[in-house]
Order: structure tokens, then C-alpha cells, then sequence
């Protein structure tokens, strides 16, 4: 495993009790960051117990409760310089002629507006010191659209679109602003779907299986890294050879 140098270094991460963000987490702890984790599940946050990280319950729909989560970080750990957003959620499987309108704006509220809440908050640290690496987890989803997953599809790709813009925005500072398209990993995520969008889901990656955790982490960690000091507003594929473009 190639180790980079994250000491001395604040990271928050989102969703990081569970899944990709815990994959993170370990990645980055290893590397001698300091870690807080973020996450609306206060059991998954009990259950990481064992990690020296600072853990924080909160729902990033709330940009309230994201302010404070921040002050909370930052008075524990210092000021944030790496934010890896990975909190989502599936939504349910349906065509859009059939899909719940209270549903779809539940997805775009955690997905999309989330994402907007906390990077808008961490990013303005960012600014004032002139340093930041931030990496949106985006979907292939929101680069191809999943037939009976419209709400999810177009919430990544609102992520998409949201991390070129705010990469443009802190181009002159040293701050990278880039995200990552993977295709599906095997995480609890997969409890929200139909078997049925599982099995699709993986026939179409050519590499004819799904993306681990740790194959995420280590792109992930190499994007946080101060070498990555020219690449800004892009988006990295993960998808198994599945992406077109």
C-alpha cells in the first residue's frame, strides 16, 4: 500500500462511520492525519469506537447542524484542510412515471444539497489559508443515468456539476476541488436497492465485479495529497472500464 504523508493535516469526512468514508478514514489515519468523521448514524459512529478519530453526529440536509459540526471539528482537531464528502443514499428503485415525489426530494436533499451545505462550509477555511483538497464521491450514476434510479442519477450529477463549479472558483488559491465517479461498492448502500438494480448494476461493468472500498481510498487518498497541486474541477473514474467518457 502506498503511503502518503497527510501529517499535521485536519480531515473531515462524510458518511465516514461506514462504507467508503471508513475506508477513508483508515487510509488517512495511516498517513498521520487527524480525522473527524460526520454522520447521521450515531450507532455506525458508536461501532468505530476503537479508531482515534473525533466523531460527529450530524445531518448535513441541516446547514445549521453542518456549521456546527465544523466549529466542533475545528475546535478538536484544528482547522480543516481535506474534506472527503461521501454521505448519499440510493433512494428507491422506480421509472420516473412511478417515482414519489417526497422521495425524489429526500434524495436530492441528502445527495445534492448536502453536498452543497458542506462544501459551502468547509471551503471558506479553505480560502482564508490558501489550502484545501477536497474530493466530492460522485457515481458513475450521475454520468450515465441508472434506469429506476432517476432521484440518485441526478443527484450525482449534480455533485458533478457542483465540484466543476467550485473548482473554477479556487483555481487561484491552492486548493483542489475534483470528484470521483466508482461504480457500485458493496456497502450498506446496497440495502436500500432492489436485487434486481444489483444485478444490473454489475452486468455492466466490464471488469465483472464491484469496486472495493480500499480500491476507492486509494485514489481518494493520492487526490487529498499536496501533490495533487494542478488538478482541480475533475472527475475521476472508478467504474470498472463501464464510463464512456
Amino acid at each position: 500500500m502506498t503511503q502518503y504523508d497527510f501529517e499535521g493535516r485536519t480531515a473531515v469526512i462524510t458518511g465516514g462511520a461506514q462504507g467508503i468514508g471508513l475506508a477513508v478514514a483508515q487510509r488517512l489515519l495511516a498517513g498521520g492525519a487527524r480525522v473527524s468523521l460526520w454522520d447521521a448514524d450515531a450507532a455506525a459512529l458508536a461501532a468505530q469506537a476503537d479508531l482515534p478519530v473525533h466523531r460527529v453526529q450530524a445531518d448535513i440536509t441541516d446547514p445549521a447542524q453542518v456549521a456546527a459540526a465544523l466549529r466542533d471539528t475545528e475546535a478538536h482537531c484544528g482547522p480543516v484542510a481535506l474534506l472527503v464528502h461521501s454521505a448519499g443514499i440510493a433512494g428507491a428503485n422506480a421509472p420516473v412515471v412511478d417515482y414519489p415525489t417526497a422521495e425524489w426530494l429526500r434524495v436530492l436533499d441528502v445527495n445534492l444539497n448536502g453536498a452543497f451545505h458542506v462544501n459551502r462550509a468547509v471551503v471558506a477555511g479553505m480560502v482564508q489559508r490558501n489550502y484545501g483538497r477536497i474530493v466530492n464521491i460522485a457515481s458513475i450514476a450521475g454520468k450515465e443515468g441508472n434506469p429506476n434510479a432517476a432521484a440518485y442519477s441526478a443527484s450525482k450529477a449534480g455533485v458533478i456539476a457542483l465540484t466543476k463549479s467550485l473548482g473554477k472558483e479556487t483555481a487561484q488559491y491552492d486548493i483542489a476541488v475534483n470528484a470521483i465517479t466508482p461504480a457500485a461498492a458493496r456497502t450498506r448502500i446496497f440495502e436500500q436497492m432492489s436485487q434486481q438494480h444489483i444485478d444490473y448494476m454489475l452486468s455492466k461493468i466490464p471488469r465483472g465485479r464491484f469496486v472495493e472500498v480500499d480500491e476507492i481510498a486509494a485514489m481518494v487518498a493520492w487526490l487529498l495529497t499536496a501533490e495533487n497541486s494542478f488538478t482541480t474541477g475533475a472527475v475521476f473514474d472508478l467504474s470498472g472500464g463501464r464510463a464512456t467518457y
